[in-house]
């Protein structure tokens, strides 16, 4: 059992697909002895202003700031955000987050250009999930040169619908250069990479990423490693943190990473 209980990836109820408002959450966050989470609500850069996340992060923000007052000395409450496709619209990304003080931003790729979120496709073919992955991967390198976020999301996010949606499974070896040049340039900006379990509780039934990425982001220089949840209900707070990190164990982080005021604050694996 884990003794140091942190959840950096929690989504409420101004995510489009959250489920539960911030002070419920922390409730239970609390009932389950917890120690600290983030909440990431989403900003969806490419459909900012039809979806109204201007609304939404706004909303986001005072919700979670009287979370933080309310339970102030039993569970550490952190302010965050998740930009989800930044760099196709760096401007705006930029000017979203000169309006708040995070804690923790997480980037995350979920859409091609132009294209739905992963999550909403009907279905995939072997070619057009391989052609799929691979141009997700290029976006996130675009992501990473754009760089102004802290954790890096599920870097595996597209692999968990083409097997839900389709039985497809990627052979993650044919695009082991381009990962390593993600994790590589991950470490050498001095971002932390996400062991995300929201996979757990899916068909998949994996991590995002899988441990041997994790011990490979090691191997290139990685220092900072976080666990998220991606919890979208209040009952999955922290689900799969002791499978997560195992394989931050076994990729041989000592100490995990939390963010407070946009600064990595280590914590020992114990």
């Amino acid at each position: 059992m884990y003794q140091r209980t942190v959840d950096l990836h929690v989504h409420t109820d101004n995510s489009p697909d959250g489920n539960h408002s911030a002070m419920f959450i922390c409730e239970r966050a609390e009932l389950s002895g917890l120690r600290a989470l983030a909440f990431c609500d989403h900003c969806e850069i490419d459909s900012f202003y039809q979806d109204k996340y201007d609304k939404r992060i706004r909303s986001a923000y005072y919700e979670v700031a009287m979370a933080q007052s309310a339970f102030r000395g039993k569970v550490l409450v952190l302010e965050g955000i998740e930009l989800g496709q930044a760099h196709y619209n760096p401007e705006l990304a930029e000017k979203v987050l000169s309006l708040r003080e995070y804690d923790q931003v997480i980037g995350s790729v979920h859409n091609l250009r132009n294209t739905q979120d992963f999550y909403y496709m009907d279905s995939f073919t072997e070619e057009s999930a391989n052609d799929y992955f691979d141009r997700y991967l290029d976006e996130i390198l675009g992501l990473l040169e754009w760089g102004n976020f802290d954790i890096l999301a599920h870097l595996t996010y597209p692999l968990r619908y083409f097997y839900a949606k389709s039985g497809i499974s990627i052979d993650m070896s044919k695009y082991s250069k381009k990962v390593d040049e993600i994790l590589k340039l991950t470490a050498e900006k001095d971002k932390a990479l996400e062991v995300n379990s929201a996979g757990l509780r899916q068909p998949i039934k994996k991590l995002a990423p899988e441990a041997d990425v994790v011990k490979r982001f090691k191997e290139l220089g990685g220092k900072y490693v976080t666990f998220g949840s991606d919890a979208h209900f209040a009952e999955d707070l922290a689900a799969g943190l002791t499978e997560a990190y195992d394989a931050m164990k076994a990729a041989g982080f000592k100490e995990m990473t939390l963010f407070q005021q946009r600064t990595p604050l280590l914590m020992p694996i114990e």
